[in-house]
């Protein structure tokens, strides 16, 4: 160590030498980055909504999905959603057109390169996601913001199978995107401060709050959302109480705006299931241990709304509990 200190140069020494020119830092280059062209990878429930609302504030966005139907089923569910906030005189009809006139769509991922920021939104698997993001890195610019909106993987494990981890954020979106307010922020371990402030500024944007989270399994709504979920399917399972019984009682007990076991439909038993085995077996605690029947019901491709079958069938006019 001694050794060390005497052949490295003391702060005397290099007194008098040639300054070192003032070139930007590249996290200053980041923040001077002014976020106007954003693409979203995937068409789902959760992409279609995030291109909505960044449309709706003035971003250019691209949309890309594996289907070209899922694209059309996205812009025309868009233009409904947008319909409604037109109605309740949220926007105008002038708003609407500019903001359908702010989304293309495209089958082809990597027609995604030219774009500030990237939100992946895609399936809740990790292997979909890693993929994803590798097939994007040789398209994309280098001060492309990469961002994911899983609700439970580690952002430092996704963001370490990228070139550039530090431009790598949890951007979390709450369903429907269009009406809540929250949008969760997750920093990895090497995510930097340019980044972190770029996308809180996108947020304020988007006119929606940020919260920030720690790099945690399912990270905080989730870490307390869906264990309750798990223990209300729980209550089922051991015949505590019916389905109906077990939503009446959390709505006019809890004042809740729905009942857990509906909750739970409306996000999708798979994903519900996907993110306690990510608490179960990143914290390592029996208390998120999923419910078997929670299980069963994925197993049974009976996953809530999106296949009118889940704790309730919606195939008839009115939701009826399956038990």
């Amino acid at each position: 160590m001694g050794e060390f200190m005497t052949n490295f140069p003391s702060w005397q020494h290099l007194k008098g030498t040639q300054p070192v020119p003032n070139v930007p830092m590249q996290h200053e280059r980041v923040m001077s980055m002014e976020i106007q062209t954003v693409g979203v990878v995937g068409a789902g429930q959760m992409g279609n909504g995030i291109a909505h609302v960044f449309a709706l504030s003035g971003f250019d966005v691209m949309l890309t999905d594996i289907s070209e139907t899922a694209l059309q089923d996205a812009v025309s569910l868009i233009s409904r959603n947008l319909d409604r906030q037109v109605g309740r005189s949220l926007i105008t009809e002038t708003d609407k057109s500019a903001a359908l006139g702010r989304i293309r769509t495209t089958a082809t991922l990597t027609d995604l390169g030219p774009s500030d920021l990237i939100i992946e939104a895609a399936t809740e698997r990790e292997t979909v996601k890693t993929a994803i993001f590798e097939d994007l890195l040789p398209h994309i610019k280098p001060e492309t913001i990469l961002t994911t909106n899983t609700s439970s993987i580690s952002i430092t494990r996704l963001a370490s199978r990228t070139d550039r981890p530090e431009k790598f954020m949890g951007f979390h979106f709450m369903n429907p995107v269009p009406v809540m307010q929250l949008v969760e922020l997750i920093r990895g371990i090497a995510t930097d401060e340019a980044t972190a402030k770029a996308c809180h500024a996108v947020v304020e944007r988007l006119g929606k709050t940020a919260s920030s989270s720690e790099d945690f399994p399912a990270f905080i709504v989730n870490r307390i959302l869906m264990p309750m979920i798990n223990e209300a399917v729980y209550a089922l399972y051991e015949g505590v109480g019916s389905v109906a019984s077990i939503d009446t009682s959390m709505k006019l007990g809890a004042n809740h705006p729905m009942g857990p076991l509906e909750l739970a439909d409306f996000i999708g038993l798979d994903t519900c299931l996907a993110i306690m085995n990510v608490l179960h077996d990143g914290l390592a605690d029996t208390k998120y241990r999923p419910c078997p029947l929670l299980t069963k019901y994925v197993e049974a491709g009976w996953l809530g709304r999106k296949t009118q079958r889940g704790f309730y069938d919606y195939r008839g006019e009115t939701p009826v509990p399956t038990r």
